[in-house]
């Protein structure tokens, strides 16, 4: 029997979704001749054998070489079946050695149809410059985290159409490996599906992570079964993402005979993350003695955002390619790639930033740039800088809002960044505004002195003008404030608090001094009066932070050890700070969350951050 002819055909129907009929109409092959191949009574004229390679886009002297085997033992030739053994088995020997691409990707939540072209655009540029396997991201297709699209039956219906498209648009010599949700039996998993050979095959995550920002048993069932496929006479298991993080599904994957591993991954950014990430890996690979590919996402999604760093770890753990950060590239593993990894560590984060600032404006398309409340400030004006570095400065406005107790420098330097960094900018005085809200407010507050009411007015009116802008112009409003402030409440509610993304909303001031240091050392654009001066929030008389809080590298500490590390008020004093300072700023902390669930979103960068993770009661009793 024809076994091998049957098969072409087969993969032909399964490429193409055509019948046997429309086959045989579309190629002009005579329904008989195919009758006979689907039968396996005969095997392949040489002139359909080549017709069927091109079809498949596989090698045609393997397809002519096979079916000139069939041909031989159906006429029982011995000799010929001997000859074109010979010819297979030569022609196995001379198959290439595996050529690997990684595809880094920022695809974008829910644009399926998108995300499904650039799979196959990078697969077919991939082809054609030799690859044999092209690796993209854990749910590559759907984008990380979908969250409650996944509860969409529309959704997951969407999935399943660009699945097939991209089989069917895929070369037949060539196998692709990408991440999406797949629904099967009544579950749904997070998978890596391999197309190969016009087929389809999955592999279902076994360790799904729920802590922190993930909340993967809410969707998805976990997988139970291993996966090893053949690519070029090698041997390749795959695993997704956390399952590398536990010993046993990369046991289990050695113990079937994979010689090589790949992880397909969605891996936030976060302080130290990549040095752990390789401390898990080489763990693992030094414990099976197997070659390990990393392949991780790249981009911002809502409050998180995703580094890149792919990375190859040979089988004695040591790094052999090592790509970019915060970069989409494609990269074969064929050319040596290194990046540095010299970056401090406030480069780091501030190339996270501005990813996330730029994805988080430009993905969802309803913004034409952003406007920020430049106040001479440190925090606007690392805020500034950060969305000029994201967006470019044509899409940036800046607007100062002074008022009576606005100090002329916080004027000049203001107007200096935005002259340095070639921003539209605009002043705005809002003294006659102020002075009309006190007055229509002063029958109402009579015997009441001025207080933190009168303060909280002018940051309001200061936000109210900036989202009248925003509406006006198109643009994103961008919130300044800063991860200190949001901890303890020092920051108006519909004021400073107003906008629509924040940037520094996980970064400590004494880190806004540091990251506004570090852009100067990149081209001098924040004035260094900025960064010198002691800060306030000049919503008073000669005030200064300082008067009503401690100094920030003391308040930053002890925010650290409370809110990220999650330690107790007597375990903080212990550590040598002033016990009623330490209990003054937790309950300011406790007594905010109110305030913070207000907040607009920001990038996550730290252990714990003020978002999605953090899901503290806003009614509450407990004291730490």
């Amino acid at each position: 029997m024809a076994t091998k002819t049957k098969e072409y055909l087969a993969k032909i129907r399964t490429k193409t979704g055509l019948s046997d009929y429309k086959i045989a109409k579309k190629y002009d092959i005579n329904q008989s001749n195919l009758s006979k191949y689907k039968s396996g009574k005969s095997a392949l004229s040489e002139t359909h054998a080549w017709l069927f390679a091109s079809i498949l886009d596989i090698n045609p002297a393997e397809v002519v070489a096979n079916t000139k085997l069939e041909q031989a033992k159906l006429s029982n030739n011995e000799s010929k079946v001997k000859f074109w053994q010979e010819q297979l088995e030569n022609l196995s020997n001379d198959s290439e050695p595996l050529k690997i691409d990684i595809a880094q990707i920022n695809p974008t939540v829910g644009d399926l149809s998108g995300n499904t072209n650039k799979i196959i655009d990078l697969s077919h540029k991939s082809h054609e410059l030799g690859a044999h396997l092209l690796i993209f991201p854990e749910l590559a297709l759907s984008g990380y985290p979908p969250e409650d699209l996944l509860l969409r039956k529309g959704f997951i219906n969407q999935v399943e159409v660009n699945i097939e498209t991209i089989r069917k648009q895929l070369p037949e010599s060539m196998s692709v490996l990408f991440g999406a949700p797949i629904f099967i039996d009544g579950c749904l998993y997070n998978s890596a599906c391999l197309i190969q050979h016009g087929r389809v095959r999955y592999y279902h995550k076994q360790r799904l992570p729920n802590y922190g920002v993930f909340d993967e048993k809410r969707y998805f069932t976990p997988g139970q079964n291993v996966m090893v496929f053949e690519c070029q006479k090698q041997r390749i298991g795959v695993l997704i993402c956390e399952d590398a993080w536990d010993e046993s599904p990369m046991n289990a994957v050695v113990n079937h005979g994979a010689q090589t591993i790949i992880s397909l991954n969605a891996s936030p950014f976060q302080k130290n993350k990549h040095k752990q990430r390789l401390e898990v890996i080489k763990q693992r690979v030094l414990e099976n003695k197997v070659g390990f590919i990393y392949v991780n996402m790249v981009g911002g999604q809502d409050e998180l955002v995703f580094d890149g760093g792919s990375f190859v770890m040979n089988n004695k753990g040591e790094i052999t390619h090592q790509l970019p950060f915060f970069q989409a590239i494609t990269h074969s593993l064929n050319t040596p790639i290194m990046t540095q990894g010299t970056e401090t560590t406030e480069e780091t984060i501030y190339n996270a930033l501005v990813l996330a600032t730029k994805d988080y404006i430009e993905k969802n398309g309803v913004f034409n740039g952003a406007v920020i409340g430049l106040s001479g400030g440190i925090d606007s004006a690392l805020t500034l800088a950060i969305a000029v570095d994201a967006l470019g400065n044509e899409n940036v406005q800046a607007v100062m809002m002074p008022y009576e107790y606005t100090s002329n420098m916080s004027l000049e330097d203001a107007k200096a960044q935005a002259c340095s960094m070639n921003v539209d900018y605009q002043e705005v005085n809002i003294h006659p505004i102020v002075s009309s809200f006190n007055m229509q407010l002063s029958p109402l507050f009579i015997g009441k002195q001025p207080d933190t009411t009168e303060e909280n007015l002018q940051a309001r009116i200061r936000g109210t003008l900036l989202m009248a802008i925003s509406n006006k112009f198109g643009k994103i409003l961008l919130t300044t404030g800063n991860k200190s402030e949001m901890a303890v409440g020092y920051a108006t509610l519909y004021g400073d608090m107003s906008g629509g993304f924040a940037p520094l909303k996980d970064i400590a001031k004494t880190l806004v001094y540091r990251l506004a240091k570090y852009r100067n050392s990149v081209n001098y654009v924040i004035p260094g009066r900025v960064i010198d001066r002691p800060p306030s929030a000049e919503l008073a008389p000669q005030q200064i932070d300082q008067d009503s809080l401690p100094p920030y590298d003391e308040l930053d500490a002890i925010l650290s050890l409370f809110v990220e590390k999650k330690h107790t008020v007597a375990y903080i004093v212990k550590q040598g700070f002033n016990e009623k300072t330490v209990k003054r700023i937790t309950q300011m902390v406790l007594n905010n969350e109110y305030k913070r669930r207000q907040s607009p979103p920001g990038p996550k960068i730290s252990q714990n951050s003020f978002g999605k993770e953090r899901r503290y009661p806003m009614t509450s009793k407990f004291q730490p």
